[in-house]
């Protein structure tokens, strides 16, 4: 493989082609960038401009965003000297990011990697309104077409104020980059470094790092070669989302069945969301199938209660950084249950309440802060009997664990008491209102109240009640002006932050989510992006980690 010729300069950059400075050398201030044409209005908006340095000696390079928060650019563009590693935290120098809208964002936080040369920056504030580039999550082939973009220099001009573009061909790949040439006289030059390297899909498969030059302003007439190198990233999905997920800020952790599996992905602070991933194959291990799940968040832990195809009760817990426990049997510390149909979660505290219907009644168990289990309990003896039950959900709302269940297409509410108390089971239409006949059911507590999210009349209306602190109800009001008109699969509610998040699953195997802010109102729902799952979409959970 050639080795690119660095030239540490001080930048001055847009994008004429594609260009790269081999990776750490920046004395003084440097960066490559792309020259070729000026990229059409409104591509390639994810890609920023970088300035690092005072006015007297900076440096330039190119990034892109992943999300709001986040963009990816080379680790060589905050490096000292040749070949440093970059340390994880504020940079050095004072980092400026220009967004395309023309808005700058100072970078505060560098998550480096140590085997290649990229560097994860985190904005001071959210770039609103702009997407973050899609990931691609295979590499390309020898002899495709790729396209750079950047706000390096150009054949023409030292410092151009338009983003550039270059289309560059797969040469080979290894286990952490990837060698391309420039088509025609396209070429990664200074400034270009840390810009996106994206296929056809516009999906991003590298940032560039370093290249030849040939034909870049400033470069010797000589050179001719348009080679450059860029880092992969199509191999890093789990890094990035874990930097991103790690993040200070409340979370939305997200479980969603699908086929025979199960996927785990997380809302960000930001709004934005990570990719899913399979908590089977990568994460707890495989338990041969999963029929339906729950999620409870408990500080910066999330639990996960899965039901397997052999009908266990099954326990995991995803830690902040990212790792996991294997699944744990339930059945074996809390008594193994007959024909469990449903399960819900909750966190109390440090304590964990799991509800599951087993042979058509509920019952109850807790995991304690000390990682002990309750025996399961039948509600019946403590709630009074209702008749054969069907789903059920759980929240905590004033410190109370609340549980609806549903019989024979009716909702019926109880609660229990920071005592231990059991109320008896009361017909929520009697205090709501009567709904048609009830399909998917969720609840989730945010302060006192206890909010209830129902799917009727086989999944086509969807509804929204609350149980207030003082015990009285607000009636249920219809969720089409907010969800539109779907037919809802599963129902999921959970407190994030105070406020209620909503995510369904529907008939058309889509995943939709909204939230209920403290002033009532409603966002636009969006569709959840997805990515990392297959199969048809079954039920759905969500709750709230810090």
């Amino acid at each position: 493989m050639f080795a690119p010729r660095p030239r540490a300069m001080r930048m001055t950059g847009l994008i004429v082609g594609a260009t790269t400075v081999t990776a750490g050398l920046f004395s003084g201030g440097v960066a490559q960038a792309v020259s070729g044409p000026e990229a059409a209005a409104g591509q390639h908006t994810a890609t920023v401009k970088l300035t690092i340095g005072d006015e007297a000696n900076s440096r330039g390079c190119s990034g892109t965003l992943i999300d709001s928060y986040w963009l990816a650019t080379a680790a060589s563009c905050f490096a000292g000297t040749a070949g440093e590693q970059v340390p994880a935290g504020k940079p050095a120098l004072k980092t400026i990011a220009t967004l395309t809208d023309g808005k700058t964002v100072e970078v505060t936080e560098l998550a480096p990697r140590t085997d290649r040369d990229l560097v994860l920056a985190r904005l001071a504030t959210p770039a609103a309104g702009i997407a973050g580039v899609k990931r691609a999550t295979t590499v390309p082939a020898a002899g495709t077409d790729l396209t750079a973009a950047g706000f390096g220099r150009t054949k023409t001009e030292w410092v151009p104020s338009k983003l550039h573009t270059g289309t560059f061909t797969t040469n080979a790949t290894d286990a952490t980059t990837l060698t391309i040439t420039g088509k025609g006289t396209d070429v990664l030059c200074k400034g270009d470094t840390g810009g996106p390297l994206l296929n056809a899909a516009g999906e991003l498969v590298g940032i560039n790092s370093r290249s030849w030059q040939g034909g870049c302003l400033g470069t010797d007439a000589a050179e001719t070669r348009t080679g450059a190198v860029s880092v992969r990233t199509d191999d890093l999905g789990g890094w990035i989302d874990q930097v991103r997920s790690a993040a200070a800020g409340w979370k939305a952790e997200t479980v969603v069945q699908a086929g025979n599996t199960l996927y785990q992905g997380i809302r960000l602070a930001g709004g934005g969301w990570t990719g899913f991933t399979d908590v089977q194959t990568t994460q707890a291990g495989n338990i041969g199938g999963i029929r339906t799940a729950a999620v409870a968040g408990m500080g910066s832990d999330t639990h996960v209660v899965a039901l397997a195809t052999d009908g266990t009760l099954r326990h995991t817990i995803r830690k902040a950084d990212g790792t996991w426990s294997g699944f744990g049997d339930i059945g074996a510390v809390a008594n193994y249950l007959g024909n469990i149909t449903q399960v819900s979660a909750v966190s109390i505290g440090n304590d964990l309440h799991v509800v599951v219907v087993a042979d058509g009644k509920v019952f109850h168990t807790m995991r304690y802060a000390n990682g002990t289990w309750a025996r399961f309990g039948d509600l019946a003896p403590v709630a009074g009997p209702i008749n054969t039950v069907t789903s059920v959900a759980t929240a905590s709302a004033g410190g109370q664990l609340q549980v609806t269940a549903v019989s024979g297409g009716k909702a019926f509410h109880t609660l229990r008491t920071t005592a231990g108390n059991w109320a008896k089971w009361g017909n929520v239409a009697d205090a709501a209102g009567a709904r048609g006949p009830i399909t998917s059911v969720s609840m989730a507590g945010t302060g006192n109240d206890a909010h209830l999210v129902i799917a009727t009349d086989n999944g086509t209306r969807q509804y929204h009640a609350m149980r207030k602190g003082d015990g009285t109800w607000e009636r249920f009001g219809d969720l089409k002006d907010v969800l539109g008109t779907v037919t809802a699969k599963s129902v999921a509610a959970g407190s994030v932050d105070g406020e209620l998040q909503l995510a369904v699953t529907t008939s058309d195997n889509k995943a939709l989510h909204t939230i209920r802010h403290t002033d009532r109102t409603w966002n636009t729902t969006s569709t959840v992006d997805l990515q990392g799952t297959s199969g048809t979409l079954g039920a759905i959970s969500i709750a709230g980690t810090l």
